[in-house]
């Protein structure tokens, strides 16, 4: 019998894997904190805040599955390290976090159509923001954030490849659930924004009124940080992690909708 894929996640993070002690946070220079960037972070804070109600909701999902739900408390550590240090960057530049928002995100996710499209939906999670903590790095002029979102980006790549491992032995066993993961990719990558999990489920909250979300980072990345056809450059990252889970060709939303249609017939 080989070893849980999870020992050896566990064995390369705990090798490999960056401290927040790692982070000079005495070395922000405050002539290089612009508006922007606080409140980019702050929509940070707001997208890795949703962690506890991921892993709550892995855990009752996969309850069934020890090794990926051990992948999801490894991966759970992580994220609330991200959260942490982007907490730890605005307490630096003397701005709070209002943690009244932050609570509000708790309730765990509810299951998905079916556990591939759970994972699916993390794959896109994780690829979505690994790609706009990378941009933001090169757009941001003060160093130690620059390092803090570069840093985050490896670990949300790193995270999308686990994903992906997770959801093609699952449709291995289980292959009636590529309909499902084929309508997760359609569901975010056919539209002219950026969709995430988050947005989606934990949008309209009443303690959000007023208060930064992920969709807030979101929008001032495409208004101003993203080059021109950076979004389409993204959704076609989605789509061809896809296209390699699910040995179909999904490079456009014309054959993700009829590699959908065939899974109907």
């Amino acid at each position: 019998m080989t070893d849980m894929h999870s020992l050896e996640v566990f064995r390369h993070y705990d090798r490999s894997h960056w401290r927040l002690a790692d982070l000079t946070l005495s070395d922000i220079d405050p002539a290089r904190v612009r508006p922007e960037y606080v409140t980019l972070v702050k929509s940070a804070v707001m997208g890795e805040s949703n962690v506890i109600a991921a892993v709550h909701g892995f855990l009752n999902e996969f309850v069934d599955d020890y090794d990926f739900s051990a992948f999801a408390v490894i991966w759970g550590q992580q994220e609330v390290q991200h959260h942490y240090a982007f907490t730890s960057w605005l307490q630096a530049v003397g701005e709070t976090v209002d943690h009244r928002a932050v609570a509000a995100m708790r309730a765990p996710y509810d299951p998905g159509s079916t556990p591939s499209a759970t994972l699916a939906t993390n794959i896109i999670s994780e690829l979505t923001v690994n790609h706009i903590y990378r941009s933001t790095a090169a757009w941001v002029q003060e160093p130690v954030l620059a390092d803090l979102l570069l840093r985050a980006s490896r670990d949300e790549a790193s995270h999308a490849r686990e994903f992906r491992h997770f959801a093609a032995a699952r449709l291995a066993a289980h292959p009636g659930e590529l309909g499902s993961v084929l309508e997760t990719l359609y569901f975010y990558t056919s539209t002219d924004t950026i969709r995430h999990p988050v947005s989606v489920f934990k949008s309209g909250l009443d303690a959000l009124e007023g208060h930064e979300t992920i969709d807030t980072g979101f929008q001032m990345f495409l208004d101003q940080m993203a080059a021109s056809g950076e979004l389409d450059e993204l959704q076609g990252k989605i789509r061809k992690t896809f296209g390699s889970l699910t040995d179909l060709d999904l490079s456009t939303n014309g054959k993700v909708r009829r590699a959908l249609a065939g899974t109907m017939a």
